[in-house]
C-alpha cells in the first residue's frame, strides 16, 4: 500500500485516523519516496532551558483550593477546541477561562484532570504532543507544525506549567473507563463531555463552574499586576486614537477601531472584547460594534475598549471625547453629570461596602440631574423607586473584571451582586446617559448625545485605587489632554 492509499483509507482507531487531503488539492497523494524523505534530516529542536511560567505558583495555589473544595472527586477542566470560521479556516483560539486560570496554558484541545488521592488530588495536563514526523502529520495535517507552528513537547509543557503532561488523544478512552464521582466544566469540549456522559450530572457540574467563577472574585497579586498592565496599554491605545481623529474624520469609526487594535496586538494578546467606537448618535447604542459610521467634528466619540494581556486579563475603559477637541455647552452639561455620578460611584467602592453601593450612588446623582433638567418628574426618591431614570441610564453601573471582561458571571448572586466588597476585587464603575435620536420626551438639543465614563477600580484595604487614572476624566482635563496630544490644536 502506498502512502497515497493510506491517506484515504478509513480506520476505526481515532488515534490512527488518516490525514485527510483537500478535495481540490493540487497534489493527488504522496509517494513512498517523498514520505520516507520527509521523516529524516531534521535537527533536534527540543527546548531544554525553559523556566516555569510567571504565574506557576499562583496556578498551583488555585488548583489546591479546587482540590480542597471537591475531595475524592475526579475533576475535568477542558481548554476547548478550534471553531470553524469558514470552510477550512478557524477562529483564533482562546482557551476557556477556567482552564487558563488553573494551568496558565492556552493551547487548544488541552484538558486538566485532577485525580483524587488519599490526601487531595494529583493533577495532569493532557495536551497534543509534538507533531509526528513518522506518519507525516507535521507537514500533511492542516494542524501540523509546518502549517500552524511548533507546539511544545509534553516534557516542555511539564517544565513550563509545573504539571505532569500526557497525550490528550488517550484521555477520552481513559475517562470512559473511569469510576467514582466526576465533574466536568461543560461547554468547551464535546468529545470529553461525550466520554463522561453517563458519569456526570448537570447540577454537580454547575457547582464546579460556580466555584471556579467565585474563586476569581478576589484577585491575587499576579492578577492585579496583569490588570494594571492591561490598563496601561489601554491608556496608550486611547492616546493613539486621539492623535489620529483627523484621519477617522476622513474615513469612519473603523479607523478608530483599527488604531486601538494595533496597540492591543503589539502590546497584548488581543482586544478583550469588541471595541465600541461610537461617534455621534451611535454612542446611544450600548454595544455599537459595527463601527462603520462617520466621525464628525462637533460630535462626541464614545470609545469603550480594552487591551487583553498575553495571560488573558483585560482592561475595560470608556471615555467620551469631543471629536473637535471641545465640548459644546449641552455636551458639557451632560458629560459633567455623568462625571459627577462616576465620582459618587467610585467613592462608594470600599472594603466592607456592598457591591450595589456604587451603582446606587451613581444612579442617585443621575436621577437628581434628570429631575433638575425637567426631563422627569420628581421627587428623586420616586424616580429611583420606580426606576424612571433608566429610560436614559439604561444599564447597571459596573461589573467584576478579570480574565473575562464580565468576570465571575457564574458566581452566586449572594456572592456577587448582593455580596460585600473585599480587598483584591476589581470592578468597573461606568455610569452613562443616553438620549436617543428619536426620543421625543427630551428637548431636541439632547437628542443623539450619549456619554459614558468607565474606569477599572481595585478595592484596597483602605478604600480603592483607580487603575485607569492615567486617562483624564474631568471635562476640562479631557480637552487639555486632547490638545496636548494634537500639538495644541483643538
Amino acid at each position: 500500500m502506498t502512502v497515497a492509499d493510506e491517506l484515504t483509507t478509513e480506520t476505526p482507531d481515532e488515534s490512527e485516523e488518516p490525514i485527510k487531503q483537500r478535495k481540490n488539492g493540487l497534489y493527488p497523494g504522496v509517494s513512498d519516496e517523498l514520505a520516507e524523505n520527509m521523516k529524516s534530516g531534521w535537527a533536534d529542536t527540543e527546548l531544554r532551558d525553559l523556566e516555569p511560567i510567571a504565574q506557576a505558583a499562583e496556578t498551583a495555589a488555585r488548583r489546591a483550593a479546587l482540590s480542597a473544595r471537591f475531595p475524592g472527586e475526579r475533576l475535568v477542566i477542558p481548554a476547548g477546541n478550534l471553531k470553524v470560521r469558514s470552510n477550512d479556516t478557524d477562529y483564533p483560539f482562546r482557551a476557556s477561562v477556567e482552564y487558563a486560570y488553573l494551568t496558565g496554558n492556552q493551547t487548544e484541545d488541552g484538558v486538566l484532570v485532577l485525580e483524587p488521592t488519599s490526601d487531595g488530588h494529583s493533577a495532569t495536563i493532557y495536551l497534543l504532543p509534538r507533531s509526528n514526523r513518522e506518519d507525516g502529520e507535521f507537514w500533511l495535517s492542516g494542524q501540523g507544525e509546518l502549517w500552524v507552528g511548533r507546539r511544545h513537547s509534553l516534557t516542555e509543557a511539564e517544565t513550563l506549567h509545573g504539571i505532569p503532561a500526557s497525550d490528550v488523544r488517550e484521555l477520552a478512552d481513559q475517562l470512559r473507563e473511569a469510576t467514582g464521582p466526576v465533574r466536568v466544566v461543560r461547554g468547551h469540549d464535546a468529545g470529553i463531555e461525550a466520554a463522561l456522559t453517563d458519569k456526570v450530572t448537570a447540577e454537580r457540574d454547575e457547582e464546579l463552574r460556580v466555584f471556579l467563577s467565585e474563586a476569581r472574585l478576589v484577585k491575587d497579586e499576579f492578577e492585579i499586576g496583569e490588570l494594571q498592565k492591561a490598563v496601561d496599554s489601554t491608556v496608550r491605545g486611547f492616546e493613539d486614537v486621539v492623535k489620529v481623529l483627523d484621519r477617522a474624520e476622513a474615513t469612519s469609526e473603523r479607523y478608530i477601531e483599527g488604531t486601538f487594535f494595533l496597540r492591543a496586538r503589539v502590546e497584548g494578546n488581543d482586544v478583550g472584547y469588541g471595541t465600541i467606537a461610537a461617534a455621534g448618535p451611535h454612542a446611544c447604542t450600548l454595544h455599537w460594534v459595527r463601527n462603520d459610521g462617520p466621525v464628525r467634528s462637533g460630535d462626541l466619540l464614545l470609545l469603550d475598549a480594552g487591551v487583553e494581556t498575553h495571560t488573558y486579563y483585560t482592561a475595560d475603559v470608556t471615555r467620551t471625547l469631543p471629536v473637535g477637541g471641545r465640548f459644546s455647552e449641552i455636551q458639557r452639561q451632560i458629560y459633567d453629570a455623568v462625571y459627577d455620578a462616576q465620582e459618587a460611584g467610585i467613592a462608594a467602592v470600599r472594603p466592607g461596602g456592598k457591591f450595589r453601593d456604587f451603582h446606587d450612588a451613581a444612579q442617585r446623582v443621575l436621577a437628581e440631574r434628570l429631575v433638575q433638567w425637567g426631563l422627569v418628574e420628581g421627587p428623586v426618591e420616586r424616580v429611583l423607586e420606580l426606576g424612571l431614570q433608566r429610560r436614559w441610564t439604561l444599564h447597571g453601573t459596573g461589573h467584576m473584571l478579570g480574565m473575562d471582561v464580565h468576570d465571575c458571571a457564574a458566581a452566586r448572586v449572594e456572592a456577587y451582586v448582593d455580596g460585600t466588597l473585599e480587598p483584591g476585587m476589581v470592578l468597573t464603575v461606568e455610569p452613562g446617559l443616553y438620549f436617543q435620536a428619536d426620543d421625543l420626551t427630551v428637548p431636541e438639543e439632547y437628542r443623539g448625545i450619549g456619554v459614558r465614563i468607565e474606569d477599572d477600580i481595585l478595592v484596597t484595604g483602605e478604600g480603592n485605587r483607580n487603575l485607569s487614572a492615567g486617562l483624564p476624566r474631568r471635562s476640562d482635563e479631557v480637552e487639555a489632554w486632547m490638545a496636548s496630544l494634537r500639538g495644541g490644536q483643538v
